[in-house]
């Protein structure tokens, strides 16, 4: 994809870290590729909205990856694909890009249109070393990337108020990493962060507009279903 501030990911794929001390050089490498100074399109734009999750099977060591667009107006789907590949990398935390990158790239290739907009299942920002998987993704392809996750990995934060858009730092020290996002009234939160190409604000913007009826948003929920779909079939 020939989009802004795109590392060649070709390049990164061929080369891709076999163990965790070339997998932290490389986030340490790539980290001052992360684009912090613009704000990412509007909520609602003429556009799309991709949603990407994966699904493992451990015992083949197999993992599908789905890419979900959606209408970043309507919320209907407009295009879906899915690619299935092994396992590369062990699991360590910090490190799951690397286990989860190139089957996501590939279903990202499938696609019919190129995204405007990535809603990661994971992080961005918040990460050890400030470099999730939202963040390594959008560097590698250039696009604009999100990270919305189910836990706050090992930050802190106050809980946000309980009514839907009430937000509360998502904290490394004094650092704000994210936001804890109250997306549905009386549900918990979920941590937002920046990817690459977006500011926090329109990260949160965005999130809560995506999920209009249930806390993750529909990009989230639409990839998780498709890509068990896809592992079963494999």
């Amino acid at each position: 994809m020939d989009t802004p501030g795109t590392i060649s990911c070709d390049d990164e794929l061929r080369h891709w870290p076999s163990d965790e001390a070339q997998a932290r050089a490389v986030q340490d490498r790539l980290r001052s590729s992360v684009r912090l100074d613009e704000s990412g399109p509007q909520p609602g734009f003429a556009g799309t909205v991709v949603g990407v999750d994966v699904a493992y099977d451990d015992e083949r060591d197999v993992v599908a990856a789905a890419a979900v667009a959606l209408d970043a107006r309507t919320l209907a789907v407009v295009d879906e694909a899915t690619a299935v590949g092994q396992v590369s990398f062990s699991y360590v935390p910090g490190l799951l890009a690397f286990r989860e990158i190139p089957t996501v790239i590939d279903a990202l290739a499938r696609l019919t249109r190129t995204p405007d907009l990535v809603v990661c299942d994971g992080y961005g920002r918040a990460h050890p070393r400030r470099f999730g998987l939202a963040s390594h993704l959008g560097v590698l392809t250039g696009l604009p990337t999100i990270g919305v996750a189910k836990n706050p990995f090992t930050f802190r934060y106050a809980p946000p108020g309980p009514e839907r858009g009430a937000t509360s730092p998502l904290l490394d020290g004094d650092e704000e990493v994210g936001r804890a996002l109250r997306t549905q009234k009386g549900v918990k939160p979920v941590f937002v962060s920046v990817g690459h190409r977006v500011d926090l604000d329109r990260a949160c913007a965005h999130t809560l507009r995506l999920a209009a009826a249930y806390r993750l948003p529909e990009t989230t929920r639409a990839a998780d279903a498709l890509c068990r779909k896809a592992l079963a079939s494999a």
